[in-house]
């Protein structure tokens, strides 16, 4: 059983978390959430295209100008606090590496802490673990946060994928994280290069059978990217050719931009994979 916020999912349950980025420089869709309205307006759309799951962030992952926590809370904190007034049953994820961000969002309602960043903040842990929220433990190749891979290597990639993300978890739980809230990411390109994501896409089997529930965030990324030759417009279709693969493979929770297609990729393996019905079945019997 997974249990984020109020909601829990059963086991062959995919459950898709959508991307809010408060930022004016994001990688996908530069800023076009920024504004409170446009973020709103987001977030209603993706709980009707079947969004479990707001993944509310407020710092650009890669570089660029810097953002001090106190920025990163004032983009973050009032808007959970609307999200979770406006809807009230929606899991509310902060995507944050910092203590002090995690701490002023769970105060204003957030479910769930995403640290894309690998624990390079060990306090945010405690803070999930305090307030009784979800935690994602994410493996980030020891990179700091907001800075590019450049000549990663690893001896096994999923070798240390499961080193680093099974030891944030169980660290998690010690600290008192509830375990069925706590959820291990791969980390596609954090600390890789696109060999690397593509060999954690393939091998993500390795990490669903550890019994963690797995979190892959794939949506338009780099990899993708390279290994079609595509600008960030023209990844959809990448992306959910991967998304397939990792629904198959045992994925639970998939971050993304794309809602609605997402959503028919995941019913659609879901469906062939026998743990959903068709939506309709008349072919033949009429």
């Amino acid at each position: 059983m997974l249990r984020l916020g109020r909601r829990e999912f059963a086991a062959h349950e995919p459950v898709i978390m959508a991307i809010v980025n408060r930022t004016p420089d994001s990688f996908y869709d530069q800023g076009a959430t920024f504004h409170d309205e446009p973020a709103l307006a987001r977030v209603e759309r993706a709980v009707a295209e079947g969004a479990a799951v707001i993944d509310i962030g407020g710092v650009k992952a890669g570089p660029g100008d810097e953002v001090s926590a106190e920025e990163e809370a004032r983009r973050t904190v009032g808007f959970v606090a609307e999200v979770r007034r406006r809807f009230p049953d929606v899991v509310i994820s902060v995507d944050t590496w910092r203590h002090e961000v995690g701490e002023a969002v769970c105060e204003a309602g957030a479910d769930l802490l995403n640290d894309a960043w690998g624990g390079v903040d060990p306090k945010l842990a405690e803070v999930a673990a305090r307030y009784g929220v979800g935690l994602v433990c994410t493996h980030a190749g020891g990179a700091q946060p907001r800075t590019r891979p450049h000549r990663v290597t690893y001896d096994d990639v999923v070798a240390d994928i499961l080193r680093v993300t099974l030891g944030l978890a169980e660290r998690a739980v010690a600290l008192g994280v509830p375990r069925e809230s706590v959820l291990i990411d791969p980390g596609h390109d954090f600390g890789k290069n696109t060999r690397h994501s593509l060999e954690a896409t393939r091998r993500l089997g390795e990490m669903v059978e550890t019994g963690w529930p797995v979190l892959v965030s794939l949506s338009n990324k780099d990899f993708v990217g390279e290994t079609l030759d595509r600008p960030v417009k023209e990844r959809v279709l990448g992306t959910l050719a991967t998304t397939a693969v990792s629904a198959w493979l045992g994925a639970r929770v998939y971050r993304v931009h794309e809602v609605e297609e997402t959503r028919q990729v995941l019913d659609m393996v879901a469906t062939i994979a026998g743990h959903r019905a068709p939506a309709v079945a008349r072919r033949g019997l009429a």
